[in-house]
């Protein structure tokens, strides 16, 4: 029994900053991805897009379009590699705990569908219990087993993309006809429906993304490993060696990829390298963020990412469902009807609104509550919530 009381969560005094503030630039782009989904979903309306409109949608797919969420799968991974240590060290089966801590996070990801079919929590909870494969694995194993997935990817996809799913015809059959009701329970309903048909069944989401996804989270597994990011002055110079090489790749990629499919575009029929440009930008972004900081620059700005990155869960979950109220009919309905600057300002106004809360209740209590929450049943125990003021 004692043993059992000595499991306990990492301390937030012993969290690692840079990867906080990694996780807070992360849900920055996520907000900005949902919410601009919304300004292309229902039935297809016209409207013509003003200029700042269309230089923010290229900044978007640039910067932010799947970027967000595998640099979240990067990080998954590294955390996964801190809980594992943390319970081994306590002398219990790291097996046993992590399967019962995906299963409530299987259980939160069902919640959060009824808001937003663009639920990660799901796949994370899913690809958490295959990381339990690897789990012993020496940093070395993890990082080329995810390059040699990465490697792969292009095949995969291409091969994926050749099973048959009539993407719009589910949309048209299972999505829009409640899509446009004003009643909670069809908008609920939706959600849902929207999960299960166009991310678990959907070949491209299902096996093309959870690649994509494994991958990262066994590079994140490595970093863990050799303790990258408690380690960051020390890898200075591979640091800013990755940042550039991860940025010509980017470039190089973004050139080639626009000219074939510009001169040949049937040469991407069964090869398709998306996935290594979104890939290489994201390391480029990581590698950025993470030279920035530890030369000391932007310390407000992060300050501000790192108190997001420590209530991730609970601001991912708000900011979906903000939106259910703002954009859905059974609130204010602004869905597609608008410029697309309209929704960036908006997802960027929530983020910001989020982050002073987010001080402030970290100021006052020791999680965010769905943190809190998601540790209670993990843990299977009482944690305080509240901070003991001294």
């Amino acid at each position: 029994m004692m043993q059992q009381e000595l499991v306990l969560p990492v301390q937030s005094s012993k969290r690692t900053a840079i990867v906080d503030i990694l996780r807070g630039w992360a849900i920055l782009g996520v907000v900005l991805g949902n919410y601009t989904d919304y300004s292309f979903m229902g039935n297809p309306v016209k409207i013509k897009y003003d200029t700042v409109s269309n230089i923010l949608m290229g900044v978007m797919q640039l910067i932010f379009a799947a970027k967000s969420w595998t640099l979240l799968s990067l990080l998954f991974g590294y955390g996964f590699a801190v809980v594992m240590n943390n319970i081994a060290a306590k002398g219990k089966s790291p097996v046993a705990f992590f399967t019962k801590r995906m299963f409530w996070l299987f259980v939160i990801a069902f919640i959060n569908s009824a808001f937003w079919f663009g639920d990660i929590l799901k796949d994370y909870a899913f690809l958490g219990l295959v990381l339990l494969l690897f789990y012993k694995a020496s940093a070395k194993t993890a990082f080329w087993t995810g390059i040699a997935l990465l490697l792969a990817l292009p095949f995969i996809v291409a091969f994926v993309n050749m099973i048959p799913y009539d993407y719009m015809g589910v949309v048209k059959a299972k999505v829009l006809p409640t899509f446009y009701s004003h009643n909670w329970l069809d908008i609920f309903a939706v959600h849902l429906k929207g999960t299960y048909y166009l991310e678990v069944l959907l070949p491209g989401y299902a096996i093309s993304v959870h690649v994509m996804m494994l991958a990262c989270m066994l590079l994140g597994f490595a970093a863990q490993r050799i303790d990258l990011f408690n380690r960051l002055p020390q890898f200075k110079k591979q640091l800013k060696t990755t940042f550039w090489i991860a940025l010509a790749l980017a470039i190089v990629l973004n050139v080639v990829i626009g000219l074939v499919f510009k001169f040949a575009p049937t040469l991407f029929t069964s090869f398709k390298p998306r996935y290594w440009l979104i890939f290489a930008t994201m390391i480029t972004i990581m590698t950025g963020i993470c030279w920035l900081y530890i030369n000391g620059k932007l310390k407000g700005l992060f300050t501000g990412f790192q108190a997001m990155g420590k209530m991730t869960l609970t601001n991912y979950m708000m900011q979906n469902i903000l939106a259910v109220f703002i954009f859905m009919n059974a609130g204010l309905g602004l869905f597609n009807t608008m410029q697309y600057w309209v929704y960036c300002a908006i997802a960027l106004a929530v983020f910001i609104l989020q982050i002073p809360l987010s001080k402030w209740w970290l100021a006052n209590y020791n999680y965010g509550p769905i943190e809190w929450i998601w540790r209670q049943l993990s843990y299977g125990k009482w944690l305080p919530i509240k901070k003991v003021k001294e």
